[in-house]
């Protein structure tokens, strides 16, 4: 009886150990579709500092040609080549870390940093869409802790939502908002608030649920995923009404006092 019960108790870890192996591949899955639908943008974002980077170079090499060599504007144009790399750079990190396949990571974060460096992943998509986000993020928040790339994933996921809910014709005016506060329970929440179409009261309820999609090309595994790394972060994740039209999509995350608790 006993042996049953621990050839039982086995069998059990070894489902829940699989089913989270199936979930960080969908996850990750997700991750690199999304950078895929971000492709165009992404490379517009990097190929506007490696421009100005090579226009810098030449104008330098100018300056050093010069009779005598003007030094100075020499060392300024090397100056903007340095900035303009790393930005470049940055970008590049910020792609890579979102595509990379690596385990789940434990780690103490802002929640507005990790928000602002979605914000600048999208920024380009968000002009070619006519959107300009707005934000409203709180001082003083509890850090959070967990996998910070698995969050921005969640962020990114909710505000490329909201800009397809806001696509459509007819959707004017196209606001997006993004904010973010203390939770009741000391922890954080953040919203994503769009005036697109907005839910039928039918799909409020069924909305996270795993293959359920309101769009006629969706897989219906975004929003899915969405509520299974918020939950795996002591968090939760709902949609309310947003007025007076669209959608407002909220996640809460426990603080790290919170979380060690």
């Amino acid at each position: 009886m006993a042996f049953a019960s621990v050839a039982s108790l086995f069998e059990r870890k070894r489902v829940e150990e699989a089913l989270h192996q199936a979930q960080a591949e969908l996850a990750h899955a997700n991750r690199v579709t999304t950078a895929g639908q971000l492709a165009a943008s992404i490379s517009h974002e990097v190929a506007q500092p490696v421009a100005a980077s090579v226009t810098n170079a030449n104008a330098a090499l100018r300056w050093l040609a010069g009779e005598p060599p003007n030094l100075e504007e020499a060392r300024q144009a090397l100056s903007r080549i340095l900035r303009d790399g790393k930005r470049a750079g940055e970008i590049i990190g910020r792609i890579r870390a979102l595509v990379r396949k690596e385990p789940p990571r434990k780690d103490q974060f802002d929640i507005n940093d990790t928000i602002l460096e979605v914000i600048a992943l999208t920024r380009i998509e968000l002009h070619r869409n006519g959107l300009s986000p707005q934000t409203r993020l709180a001082d003083g928040l509890p850090p959070v802790q967990g996998d910070r790339i698995q969050l921005q994933q969640v962020i990114l996921n909710l505000i490329l939502n909201a800009v397809e809910a806001m696509s459509g014709p007819g959707s004017e005016p196209r606001d997006l908002l993004i904010t973010t506060e203390k939770d009741e329970a000391s922890g954080v929440r953040v919203a994503v608030r769009d005036s697109g179409t907005g839910l039928s009261p039918e799909s409020v309820d069924r909305l996270f649920d795993a293959f359920y999609t309101t769009k006629t090309d969706g897989m219906g595994m975004g929003l899915s995923i969405c509520r299974s790394i918020v939950e795996a972060h002591g968090g939760r994740v709902w949609v309310t009404a947003n007025q007076p039209r669209g959608a407002v999509f909220q996640f809460s995350l426990p603080g790290e006092e919170e979380t060690a608790a």
